[in-house]
């Protein structure tokens, strides 16, 4: 095994993880009932992968946003347990992929934004924005 080297790398892991993500039982749904375009997104999120990995300007959003937007739209329903799966499934896709030292950055880096999106997600609820 090798390494991620270019676009066309991170777009194997992006497209073989959400391969994987779309048949979950536990967090299929939320994607499967918030994206309408698959081909779209998956070269958004390569977009996104490349910028985090390759340190290029590619991605243009705001994950922030677009996950708080899904916890909204789902009840309020997303779980640190479903970010717990979300990782487990990305190290694996890595492992089964790839090798090297952006392999573990990818996975360094998705620890921490999942992390940090989680916590966003729950400041921004209705019981935790309500002013004392």
């Amino acid at each position: 095994m090798r390494d991620i080297k270019n676009r066309e790398d991170v777009f194997t892991l992006v497209s073989s993880f959400y391969e994987a993500v779309r048949k979950h039982k536990e967090i299929g749904p939320f994607f499967n009932e918030t994206i309408s375009d698959w081909d779209e997104h998956l070269e958004k999120l390569t977009d996104f992968w490349e910028s985090n990995l390759f340190h290029r300007a590619k991605y243009k959003g705001n994950p922030r946003d677009a996950h708080i937007g899904v916890d909204q739209k789902s009840g309020h329903a997303v779980d640190i347990k479903h970010f717990g799966e979300w990782l487990r499934l990305w190290f694996t896709t890595i492992d089964r992929l790839f090798t090297g030292e952006l392999a573990e950055r990818a996975k360094n880096n998705a620890r921490k934004m999942s992390t940090h999106l989680y916590l966003e997600i729950y400041k921004h609820r209705p019981e935790n924005t309500q002013k004392h």
